[in-house]
């Protein structure tokens, strides 16, 4: 996988490619890295790669001329690969995008600041416009970074452990279970007890449940989205009944009797 980005700080992303999975990812020949600086191919004696928007309004504009040599530039280190440029406006990134991604061999990363590059430069050499979330940020640099970092632990040997990220939360639009580690008792909180069985079924069996548990309770869209597998809708069933068990036992209580006054 070869990963050019496009940056007026290339410095950003070298101290982002020294460490971690990505520097071993580098070492071991999984991914090849370089930044350009944009500033390199701006014209004259201040390389200038903004300027004020026509019509008027706060902030500036990358100007087209820079992006547009710095991206030819970077075809040629990556020729088949997209050109995909950080955008509050682009397609939102997630683990399903992030998987497609992993299967290109490469793809040129267009960092954007300011208030954004001149459309021109984005109709005529992006490809695909790619935001992390729903908020602005000062500068693409750090999305670039959580596309690539995303991006690098699906290529497959990078993680050493093949499962780990199928296993990851929305591997399969589900949330990841609860880890634990040592030691098996923390202030008063202790490891549950399942996971010390050293019962691979009950442990597998357990991990399920609280996955599906942790992503009803805190994003319910996914299990909307995907396909459940016999054994959740086996748990979701039971849990079912057990909740209008509950509400059938309260509705029986009756309402609260008033609390008396002084």
């Amino acid at each position: 996988m070869k990963f050019v980005v496009l940056t007026i700080f290339p410095e950003l992303m070298d101290a982002f490619w020294a460490n971690g999975i990505m520097r071993r990812a580098i070492q071991s020949g999984a991914i090849d890295t370089t930044a350009i600086n944009i500033r390199d191919y701006a014209e004259g004696r201040h390389r200038v790669t903004d300027d004020r928007p026509y019509g008027g309004g706060c902030g500036m504009v990358m100007k087209p001329e820079p992006l547009a040599a710095a991206t030819k530039a970077a075809r040629q280190m990556a020729p088949r690969a997209p050109t995909l440029l950080l955008s509050p406006q682009g397609q939102r990134f997630d683990q399903r995008l992030a998987g497609q991604l992993a299967q290109l061999p490469g793809m040129i990363l267009v960092c954007g600041r300011y208030e954004g590059v001149d459309e021109r430069f984005t109709e005529q050499f992006v490809d695909m416009e790619i935001s992390i979330g729903d908020f602005v940020m000062t500068g693409g640099e750090v999305g670039a970074m959580a596309v690539m970092d995303a991006v690098t632990r699906l290529i497959p040997g990078v993680l050493g452990n093949e499962d780990s990220a199928e296993q990851d939360s929305f591997g399969d639009d589900r949330l990841d279970t609860a880890h634990y580690t040592r030691p098996p008792a923390f202030e008063g909180d202790e490891v549950p007890e399942v996971l010390l069985s050293g019962h691979h079924d009950r442990i597998a069996r357990w991990r399920c449940a609280d996955a599906l548990l942790r992503t009803f309770a805190r994003r319910p869209d996914l299990l909307r989205k995907g396909r459940l597998s016999d054994e959740e809708m086996a748990l979701l069933s039971a849990w079912h009944r057990e909740i209008e068990s509950i509400i059938r036992e309260q509705i029986g209580r009756g309402p609260d009797p008033p609390s008396g006054g002084g």
